[in-house]
């Protein structure tokens, strides 16, 4: 019975090299400069940096930037609030968003079933979500739907088996 698997990941080497590239950036822009802005990237966030709120906006942008030239969906950072921090610096954390938690993969269940496509099942795995239908073309079919509708995720879409 064909089948594929749903997952959501990040590739942490972009977005380390998309950090990198950031950082590289505001250290040589002129609108940077005496503002003490940074980057730092830890297993599973991104902590930005900055004299004022608007500074951390043109930081947020130039990390936004930076990772869609690296082909790394905005969809997998999540923001929290701005903070203030000592020395009347602003700070915002950043998750990275990586895996299928199990409320979305309820949600991506209930979509596959409400598209009614005869013959295709889908199953939680762990972070990831395995659907299985009876013709290639009604894969595809389920493929193509959940690429149109917005999950708040990065999906990709692999192990694709006959």
């Amino acid at each position: 019975m064909p089948s594929f698997d749903i997952t959501s990941e990040v590739d942490h080497q972009e977005i380390r090299n998309a950090v990198d590239q950031a950082m590289r950036e505001i250290v040589n822009r002129f609108d940077f400069k005496n503002t003490n802005s940074t980057i730092e990237l830890d297993e599973s966030t991104i902590t930005l940096r900055s004299a004022s709120t608007d500074r951390l906006g043109a930081v947020r942008q130039v990390l936004e930037e930076k990772m869609v030239k690296r082909q790394v969906s905005l969809k997998a950072l999540s923001y929290d609030k701005v903070e203030e921090a000592s020395g009347s610096t602003a700070r915002q954390v950043v998750n990275l968003v990586a895996g299928i938690s199990s409320d979305k993969a309820r949600q991506l269940n209930k979509f596959i079933k409400e598209l009614g496509i005869k013959g295709s099942q889908s199953q939680t795995q762990g972070e990831q979500v395995r659907v299985t239908a009876k013709k290639r073309d009604d894969l595809q079919a389920v493929i193509a739907a959940c690429k149109e509708h917005d999950f708040e995720i990065p999906l990709q879409f692999g192990n694709f088996r006959d």
